[in-house]
Parts: structure tokens; sequence; C-alpha cells
């Protein structure tokens, strides 16, 4: 079979094949700006300098406890042309909700919306909380009369261990000392 999706080439997930990541557990994501275009700001004496963009991209991070159930949020930072944040999902309560109340509508579907359905995100994944990050970061940046376009995908890491969290979260907050070494640095002035 041809790795074509409406006769374009698709480029295969990143994401590891046989995690559900509507799952419990901790994530380390890092999703870059289009390019790598400085956006966000700039580092000053080792602290971030936010732009306006940057600030919004800080508030919408912060705001999505609002807006997505079972969520914990972990370090956070944002970065001249990335953020990094740690996601914590405490449950999978809402995907089962989610499939017991449309299961009626799941059995009288065709052949192709249970493709698409089948390759979709599932609800309250992080696929979904990360699109819907990056669309309300997008949506309001460019209502301000911002020019501002995020990279297509994200990187994700599943957290195994407490030692790998407290690693992360180390490398989260110490990111903006040690931006001149970090493999997104760019001197983009």
């Amino acid at each position: 079979m041809e790795d074509k999706f409406q006769n374009k080439y698709r480029i295969p997930s990143a994401r590891l094949q046989n995690w559900d990541y509507a799952s419990e557990g901790s994530y380390f994501i890092t999703i870059c700006t289009h390019n790598r275009e400085h956006l966000f700001g700039e580092i000053e004496n080792g602290k971030m300098k936010l732009s306006n963009v940057g600030i919004i991209a800080d508030l919408m991070w912060y705001e999505m406890k609002n807006h997505v159930k079972n969520i914990e949020l972990g370090g956070f930072v944002v970065m001249p042309n990335h953020i990094h944040g740690i996601l914590i999902l405490n449950n999978d309560i809402v995907e089962n909700e989610h499939i017991s109340l449309h299961s009626d509508i799941a059995s009288n579907v065709s052949t192709k919306n249970e493709f698409m359905s089948a390759i979709s995100p599932k609800p309250n994944s992080i696929s979904t909380i990360i699109r819907s990050y990056k669309s309300s970061v997008t949506k309001h940046a460019n209502r301000l009369g911002f020019d501002f376009k995020w990279q297509t995908r994200f990187h994700d890491h599943i957290i195994r261990d407490v030692a790998s969290f407290e690693k992360i979260q180390n490398y989260i907050a110490n990111n903006p000392k040690n931006w001149e070494n970090d493999k997104f640095y760019e001197n983009n002035l």
C-alpha cells in the first residue's frame, strides 16, 4: 500500500505506534515556530523577554487547564523560536465517555468516515490538546495583527519515571540560561 491520502504523500507519524496518547501519563512537548523564526522574544541575561506573540503563547498554555479535563501542567517555558512544556493526563475517563456517548452514531458511519476516525486523533489526546493550543495562539496572534505561524508538527516524549520527569523539569527551567547551547539556537537577529 502506498503511503498516500487523497493522492498526496504523507509523512509517517513520529508518534510511538502502540501508545495511546489519550492515556494517563506525562508528556514532554516541544513546538517550534515556522522556520524557527524568533517570534516569541529574545533571551537577555539568561532570561526570556517575551514579545507580544510570546505573551500570547505563554497565556494560552496556562489557559489549557481551563478547557481540557483531567490535565495538569508541569514545567513550561517560551523560548525565542519554540516552547517546551510538560502535559500530565490524569486518566482517560473523558475518552471513554466520548466513545459511549457516540457509539450509536459510530455504528452507522460509512467506510470513509471509519477510516478517517481511525487515523484522527482521539478526544483529549496529546494531539488534540496541542492542535487546540496551536490554533488558539495563532488565532489570537493573527486577530491582534501579528504575523505568526507554527511548524506543522510537534515533538513529544513520553516521560516514564520520576527521575526523567525531574531531569526534564530542570531542563525546562534552565533552558533560557543555556540558550546558546540549545539545539534550536539560531542567531536570528
